[in-house]
């Protein structure tokens, strides 16, 4: 996909910091730091990465549930930080849905699954719309009488992902922010939602922002991607670029999970990723230069900017 298309959302320097501990152990953890990149119309942008490295706040700072400490975040050109007006918030709601990573905690379990599908349509003002919550339920492959009248506990976690989604698209939205949303979904069911979000940006120009740490389906599915680690975006460009012909240390490790391409880009090995380790997110430099194989002196007290190698953007000294 190429990058001259029109830009739906874009972050500018992004920065999160939370305070850990207590008392005397009271230290400040940067879990996003300096992040940049952007979703164009038509396109599914992923960020990727291990649980921990960012990627989730990075999504509730899009979608306005956070205040960034430092950067902003911007709609069509508009800084959604000076969204002041009730009016204004609600109509950038309307065009940014969010998808959750568990359908059984989006939906009460003593309320009908039908009710939240009217209760959106009626809350941005779509009743004039005729069979607008019918066309989002086959949108999504289902018909209105398999939901109307059932609650959530009768549905499996993948018809209640996709009733998730069909909600969110009544507000007929420019972009989705989809946060690890196959990750409570049978093995068997992945790849019907993933295809989904396919159909989707082909047939309704839905962009997608997908969070994922499941590289399996972010090749899958993805224009472009973003590896995240320790809170940085350290790896971002095409995603056949990027998963075929990474240049970071550290996505070349996630490279050896990744069996080579071929047409039908199946996958047949686990992607194996260590779990979050504080120590590197306080480390001052790279955030990977206790475990990089190239790490030099400078690595290890200075943050890379980032550099521009081969079509893609790389945080790493290699290439200065």
């Amino acid at each position: 996909m190429s990058n001259t298309r029109e830009e739906l959302i874009r972050t500018e320097k992004l920065q999160k910091i939370f305070v850990v501990g207590g008392g005397f152990a009271r230290s400040k953890l940067v879990a996003v730091d300096d992040v940049n990149f952007h979703v164009n119309k038509d396109e599914i942008f992923t960020l990727a990465g291990e649980s921990g490295c960012g990627k989730s706040t990075v999504s509730k700072m899009l979608l306005g549930f956070l205040e960034p400490n430092e950067g902003k975040v911007y709609y069509k050109g508009e800084d959604i930080s000076n969204l002041k007006k009730w009016k204004d918030k609600k109509g950038f709601m309307k065009e940014v849905q969010s998808i959750f990573q568990n359908p059984f905690e989006t939906f009460n379990p003593l309320r009908k699954v039908d009710s939240y599908l009217y209760d959106t349509q009626k809350h941005y003002g779509m009743n004039h719309k005729g069979r607008v919550v019918e066309e989002s339920l086959e949108a999504v492959g289902l018909d209105i009488s398999e939901v109307k009248g059932r609650y959530p506990n009768e549905f499996s976690g993948g018809q209640l992902q996709r009733i998730s989604i069909a909600r969110a698209l009544i507000t007929r939205p420019s972009l989705l922010v989809a946060d690890e949303p196959v990750s409570m979904v049978d093995a068997s069911l992945r790849m019907s939602i993933v295809n989904l979000f396919k159909e989707l940006r082909d047939k309704r120009h839905v962009s997608v922002l997908y969070i994922t740490h499941d590289l399996a389906t972010a090749y899958y599915v993805s224009d472009r991607i973003g590896i995240m680690f320790r809170g940085n975006i350290i790896e971002m460009g095409d995603v056949e670029d990027v998963l075929m012909n990474p240049k970071h240390p550290y996505t070349q490790m996630l490279k050896e999970s990744i069996p080579e391409a071929d047409p039908k880009k199946k996958w047949t090995e686990r992607i194996s990723i260590k779990e979050l380790e504080t120590e590197e997110y306080m480390r001052k430099g790279c955030k990977f230069a206790g475990r990089c194989p190239y790490v030099m002196e400078k690595c290890k007290d200075n943050m890379p900017e980032e550099i521009s190698v081969e079509n893609r953007m790389v945080r790493c000294w290699l290439y200065e």
